[in-house]
């Protein structure tokens, strides 16, 4: 086992570990969007930066990806964390705006504007890319790909042609932390029963 404080209060955590799950098994709350248990983490959302210090010398680094070690001291609510968690989420109100999820999240930390400039009111799709880890890691396809880049970047089917690869199984739905899935589904799967009688076959 592992010996690390998490906000001054001793804890122990299997090697392995990440910090988020040391706090979580403990009963620590940290936020997260971009982070599920059924698939590998990514720390693409940052909504999970915890502040680790020793003496005068600090950092954030993002919980769901950085490793447990003995003697690590973690602050989950330090000025420094709250103000990356403001940042992070006026930010996906920007480009969420469409996501009654995220507005949620954000207004439970005092966030209810943002000063960023809103894509379309609709836009729910963090790209977060949970949907496509799940159908990849867990169900075992590929149905889902993250298409274009930079700030043109979004999830859909590869090659942006519906696919029967999809066995319309709902995962990708269900994982969806902000709601987008649900919206966009029927965009990336083609005939999905095509492929569920190959594999019940």
């Amino acid at each position: 086992m592992i010996t690390l404080t998490i906000n001054d209060q001793e804890v122990k955590a299997r090697k392995g570990w990440t910090l988020l799950e040391a706090a979580r098994h403990h009963g620590v709350d940290i936020p997260t969007l971009c982070y599920h248990e059924a698939v590998a983490p990514s720390g693409a959302c940052r909504l999970c930066m915890v502040e680790l210090k020793d003496g005068d010398w600090s950092k954030l680094v993002a919980s769901c990806i950085y490793p447990v070690a003995d003697g690590l001291n973690v602050y989950t609510e330090t000025p420094k964390v709250q103000n990356v968690r403001r940042w992070v989420l006026e930010m996906l109100l920007a480009a969420c705006p469409g996501s009654e999820e995220i507005a949620t999240l954000a207004r439970r930390y005092g966030v209810t504007t943002t000063r960023f400039a809103t894509k379309s009111a609709n836009e729910a799709c963090m790209v977060c890319g949970l949907c496509v880890r799940v159908c990849e890691e867990v169900v075992g396809l590929s149905a889902i790909a993250t298409v274009d880049r930079g700030v043109h970047k979004r999830v859909g089917a590869p090659y942006l042609k519906p696919t029967d690869v999809c066995v319309a199984c709902g995962s990708c739905v269900t994982i969806c932390p902000t709601g987008a899935m649900a919206k966009i589904f029927d965009t990336v799967r083609g005939e999905p029963q095509t492929k569920l009688t190959q594999l019940q076959a």
